[in-house]
């Protein structure tokens, strides 16, 4: 359209970080995730199970929910893309999993504290999850038309600090006026919802469902005003026509070295940090015994040090490119992961600490402040990095690709961390299988060109 500037058009795409980070922050890691630990533990305590065990059974529920939405994601992203491809328009696409988004947000709402609807209530938070993820495949697919390859790094930072910043602010918004703690009040006393709420019934925690679906809605408009599909000529691609362009696509890659390690090995970290933000509140609600306003606070230093670390990431990506920064930030998380996999209560890395003691709390933290801001700096760094790898001529399928590599095994870190603390019995130890996942995928960056492959675009199979 050619009354939209190019910068308005940037600003626009920016919105949907904006409009979709709190399903993420909101619901899967701050508030949902962990209101549903505590719902689904009391759920089994009154089942039978001791504290210990319905802690475990609680997190490995979530981890197997996780596990199946994410296979879901990774079958369907590629072909969508080069469904959308061989058509070519993804607003249409983009419209119909923003419904999805919408729907499994607002019905969260509905979540029985007595947890007699927990299976329900998972199945409409992976429908609006699986919504939010197909439509940042395409919007992700944009990015390549929004600059240059040296500006796109910068652009890719800022949208992810721009979303962060959306979400670090609905976090906010939500503790001080819906979240209610043990005394039936928020965060700073107010009661939830202005009074209109029924702390007993948890509503107030219940609103972080309809409160991200109305965000959502009216941070979208941005977006469609101002991003448009290209004008070009309209076609009539068929499911046909899209899987044999996703099998030559994939065919292609083993004369594509360059983007095959990086499709792996960004598979295996970027499945590691979903891990991490899957069960990063579920994991300081059973082992810290943390509420969930305590969350919520852990979660605004996250949001906080994401929004300032994706900036500033953004410009050092476009000074010395992507993947320096992808391996220093993937360092950096297999440190802290294996801090928090040594830290209890009631010990650091087997050293007794005194009865009541803050450094847990204190080492937790910080270890928000660095999650959020390496993980924001990762993902930003990695949808740079794959620009670079990005054939012009089918980006859309492109990004499928990427969603695949990042969805196609999204359900091996839920099902490790599940397996783990279920062998283990601890909720602690359940996380440990993401530093292996880690390192896996930093060994494949080894064989990635920081340049991308553009020698390789249009190869046949």
């Amino acid at each position: 359209m050619s009354d939209v500037s190019a910068r308005k058009r940037i600003w626009g795409w920016f919105f949907f970080d904006w409009a979709s980070q709190p399903y993420h922050t909101l619901l899967v890691t701050f508030i949902f995730g962990p209101f549903f630990a505590s719902v689904a533990s009391e759920f089994f305590m009154n089942s039978g199970q001791s504290e210990t065990a319905a802690k475990a059974s609680a997190q490995t529920l979530w981890a197997w929910n996780m596990g199946l939405a994410g296979l879901v994601i990774g079958v369907g992203a590629p072909f969508l893309g080069a469904l959308a491809d061989t058509r070519g328009r993804k607003r249409p696409w983009i419209i119909g999993f923003s419904i999805m988004y919408v729907i499994g947000a607002a019905a969260l709402w509905f979540t029985a504290p007595d947890g007699s609807n927990m299976y329900w209530m998972l199945l409409v938070f992976s429908i609006g999850f699986i919504g939010a993820e197909y439509a940042l495949i395409f919007t992700n697919s944009q990015l390549p038309d929004l600059g240059t390859e040296e500006e796109i790094g910068k652009i890719s930072g800022s949208g992810f600090a721009f979303g962060y910043f959306g979400g670090l602010l609905a976090l906010i918004l939500v503790l001080i006026f819906f979240a209610e703690q043990g005394g039936g009040v928020t965060i700073v006393g107010l009661a939830p919802g202005f009074g209109l709420l029924d702390p007993e019934a948890r509503e107030g925690t219940r609103a972080v469902g309809p409160f991200t679906a109305i965000w959502f809605l009216v941070f979208m408009v941005p977006y469609f005003l101002w991003v448009h599909d290209p004008l070009v000529a309209k076609t009539r691609g068929t499911v046909s026509d899209a899987l044999k362009t996703l099998k030559t696509s994939i065919a292609n890659l083993k004369a594509r070295r360059s983007l095959l390690n990086f499709l792996i090995g960004s598979m295996l970290y970027r499945d590691a940090l979903n891990g991490i933000y899957a069960f990063g509140g579920i994991y300081a609600f059973n082992v810290l015994d943390w509420t969930v306003p305590q969350v919520g606070i852990f979660g605004i230093i996250g949001a906080a040090s994401a929004t300032l670390f994706c900036y500033i990431g953004g410009k050092v990506d476009s000074r010395i490119g992507p993947k320096p920064v992808v391996i220093f930030a993937i360092w950096v998380l297999i440190l802290l992961c294996f801090v928090l996999v040594n830290m209890s209560r009631d010990a650091l890395f087997g050293v007794p600490l005194v009865e009541g003691s803050k450094l847990p709390d204190i080492i937790m933290l910080a270890a928000g402040a660095l999650i959020g801001g390496m993980g924001g700096i990762l993902q930003a760094s990695s949808r740079s990095l794959m620009v670079r790898h990005t054939d012009p001529a089918v980006p859309t399928e492109s990004f499928g690709l990427y969603g695949l590599s990042g969805r196609a095994t999204a359900f091996i870190a839920p099902i490790l961390i599940g397996l783990a603390t279920t062998i283990t019995g601890s909720a602690r130890l359940g996380v440990s299988p993401v530093i292996l996942l880690f390192l896996l995928g930093l060994i494949l960056l080894r064989w990635v060109n920081p340049q991308g492959d553009r020698e390789t675009w249009g190869t046949a199979s």
